[in-house]
């Protein structure tokens, strides 16, 4: 094992990592026994374990020692390219603009806000880095609040309407349990109400007494709601919703309007709805649509004319035999009353090519967002003075065959629309857009120092084909002196290194964004490519349908046959292809390290769902059984357990992974969605049978990995000097 282990690549010769002891422990369901050898890992407390996982930290950066150079070089190029000190655009609400600012030197925002000019002061300030805001007033320094704590996250932040007072939650070990407490604004006191374990996204009822959180139940999951008023002590508190079915996630906002308070809460397959209106924080929720199973469903409050007046509206997005889900009206419910999805009016009507994401209303306009090719979009319609509305949509795009466009509709009484743009190519940018005349005014780009030019990059999609005949998107990102083509060609003119990204998982679209941090790859010569693949949601609804339950292995064939057409038609080759993926993306290329060790040279897992199958058979763990409409239920499906079983990258290694490519495992000691015993016993098993793995762990952090943006700057250069290792860049 040692040889193996100390022979690939540049790596320095740190010697054999260290040994995790094999304490066999026997799981036996549905007939099948499985021995795990490191499930003692397990025991977070034990101070052998924690030992443990020190020392393979110890290991690996002795290990990556040879590295340090390269990885100031990386940090200091992020650091350069980055305006530390800047400000946000303003966004009002009430009588004042809020905005929030970074100061050279400090690793967290403030946040803060200055007055309104008046009633009709809605084009926000032009504010410049460094100077002095006239009139601002700072709400919430994080640096301050951080001082002291080795992590830090905010998790609730709001002001209650009549702008005096700041509710905020915070987090200093990474678990996701905030302390909420709120500050009265004039002094800079806060209150004696201070509330512990809660989960984010508490908020204000608008008359500012009571305050509405969530907490979480044995297995971390959301799942009541809560009343506070302000002044009474926390044993007074309420409890107004709480949802028993472990599948279900609870979450509490305000609509747009501000007339209705909101509860909404969703399994993977089924949502539901309740509506209270907000000058009656006191009183009974109502459901909209009492749920059905498999029916999903969103709600946006919208004033619409029509021919007798303005009227209350609710707008439904729903899949209800509608796949990629269609948009209706509905009346709002009175009180007692229900509605159901057939006394409902259909909008915009179901498109098998288009899949319908969200809609936000305001005052003055709509805004529909979709899906369609692969790109995200966004579609505007300013209402009529008198109704009744008709459904002309205006889609808003810039013109590229790769982009990310999102309106964002700000405040209820707001007349304008900003709309956010980027590319893998465009910085982030943020446009005032008025809805009349469709004219776009640039309020901020985001700054990237020393020099930037887009036109040095270049950006392309790509197809695979699966072993089904899917077409699979691949989206490429490269610098174009970096990357040689001969003319005419559609490939380099000889292989490219070359980073594969993948998720696959939850619906959930890897969009064409931006990254500062990725130039440093980039500019060595790394073409950065996105294999979209089944389970994420780019080509709608279906297309996560087929990468789910007993269609999973879709999602790792699809990262298969993209690595492949990438290698096949010239971008790249094997020995300097790295596949990347966290989280849910972590199982897939794991589970690919498996099934095609060959195809690749390197494997970057952070944060890796790689025991899937022992936690998804344990439902006193976080998450699980909230998650078993996404991957199944093993524990009591023998079919599902078998399925599992058979892809799960840590069941699933090679009894000689001699062959493997090279591995680095992120995680977080802290983290409480995937548990950092996954990566860390796939690991001892990769290391087992003379894998050349390692694993980095965090142990001050959670999900999110390290708090503070020059932390997170320091573990992305860790990562992209491993990355640049594997493909022979590190002298670059």
């Amino acid at each position: 094992m040692s040889d193996a282990l100390t022979s690939f690549g540049t790596e320095s010769s740190a010697g054999a990592p260290p040994v995790t002891p094999r304490r066999p422990a026997e799981r036996t369901f549905h007939g099948d026994t499985f021995v795990d050898d490191y499930e003692w890992l397990r025991a977070k407390d034990d101070p052998e374990v924690v030992a443990h996982l020190e020392a393979q930290n110890a290991w690996t950066l002795e290990r990556q020692e040879h590295l340090a150079p390269l990885r100031q070089a990386v940090f200091d190029e992020i650091k350069g390219r980055t305006l530390e000190t800047d400000l946000s655009v303003p966004s009002r609400d009430g009588d004042w603009w809020y905005y929030a600012r970074t100061v050279e030197g400090q690793q967290y925002p403030i946040h803060a806000r200055y007055p309104a000019a008046g009633p009709d002061d809605w084009t926000p300030r032009v504010l410049e880095p460094g100077e002095p805001v006239p009139g601002e007033q700072v709400l919430l320094d994080q640096n301050a609040e951080a001082d002291g704590h080795d992590f830090f996250a905010l998790g609730s932040l709001d002001v209650s309407e009549d702008g005096t007072r700041l509710l905020y939650a915070t987090d200093t070990s990474g678990d996701e349990r905030y302390t909420l407490r709120v500050r009265d604004l004039a002094t800079g006191e806060d209150l004696t109400d201070e509330i512990t374990e809660t989960a984010p996204g508490a908020l204000f009822a608008p008359d500012g007494e009571h305050v509405f959180y969530l907490t979480v139940d044995e297995a971390w999951r959301p799942w009541r709601v809560w009343r506070h008023r302000l002044g009474t002590p926390g044993s007074d508190d309420v409890v107004v919703f709480e949802e028993p079915d472990e599948r279900y996630w609870v979450g509490v906002g305000l609509s747009r309007s501000k007339k209705y308070l909101q509860i909404e809460l969703g399994s993977k397959v089924t949502s539901e709805s309740w509506l209270l209106e907000s000058d009656d924080p006191t009183g009974e929720f109502r459901v909209v649509w009492p749920r059905r199973e498999g029916v999903e469903y969103s709600v946006e409050h919208a004033v619409l004319p029509t021919a007798a007046g303005p009227e209350d509206t609710l707008l439904i997005l729903h899949n209800q035999d509608a796949l990629n889900f269609e948009l209706v009206s509905s009346p709002v419910p009175a009180p007692g009353g229900k509605v159901t999805p057939e006394e409902a009016t259909v909008v915009v009507p179901h498109d098998p090519a288009v899949r319908l994401e969200g809609v936000s209303a305001s005052e003055r306009y709509l805004v529909l967002y979709y899906r369609r090719e692969a790109i995200s979009r966004s579609a505007v319609l300013q209402l009529p003075a008198s109704g009744p509305v008709t459904w002309d949509l205006q889609e808003i795009s810039f013109g590229q065959p790769l982009e990310s466009v999102g309106a964002g509709v700000g405040v209820w009484e707001q007349p304008n629309l900003k709309v956010g743009y980027t590319s893998f190519v465009t910085p982030q940018s943020l446009y005032l857009y008025d809805v009349a005349s469709g004219e776009r005014t640039l309020l901020k780009q985001q700054p990237v120092l020393g020099g930037y030019d887009p036109g040095d990059y270049d950006q392309r999609r790509e197809w695979a084909v699966a072993e089904d005949g899917t077409r699979v998107p691949i989206s490429l990102v490269w610098r174009r002196d970096a990357v040689r083509f001969a003319e005419g060609a559609d490939a380099p003119a000889e292989p490219a290194p070359l980073l594969l990204y993948g998720y696959g998982a939850y619906e959930y679209s890897i969009d064409p964004y931006f990254s500062v941090a990725r130039l440093s790859l980039l500019d060595r010569g790394v073409v950065f490519a996105v294999a979209h693949v089944r389970g994420g949601g780019e080509m709608g609804r279906a297309w996560y349908d087929d990468g789910k339950l007993g269609a999973k292995r879709n999602t790792f064939t699809d990262f298969v046959a993209c690595g492949r057409h990438l290698v096949g038609s010239g971008w790249t080759a094997s020995d300097r292809l790295v596949a990347d993926g966290g989280s849910a993306g972590g199982l897939l290329v794991g589970a690919v390290t498996n099934l095609a060790p060959e195809l690749f040279t390197g494997v970057l897992a952070g944060v890796p769902f790689v025991d899937a199958l022992t936690s998804m058979l344990d439902p006193s763990l976080p998450l699980t059984v909230t998650e078993w409409d996404e991957w199944g239920d093993p524990l009591h499906d023998p079919e599902v357990y078998a399925y599992m079983r058979s892809y799960t990258p840590y069941e699933n290694v090679a009894d000689d992974a001699a062959h493997y490519p090279r591995v680095l495992a992120t995680t977080s000691f802290n983290d409480t969605r995937v548990l950092y015993v996954e990566p860390a016993k796939w690991i001892a098993r990769l290391q087992a049978a003379g894998a050349p793995a390692m694993l980095k762990i965090e142990m001050s952090a959670g999900h999110g990995g390290v708090s503070g943006r020059y932390s997170a700057w320091e573990q992305i250069a860790f990562e992209h000097a491993w990355v640049l290792d594997v493909l022979g860049l590190a002298d670059r």
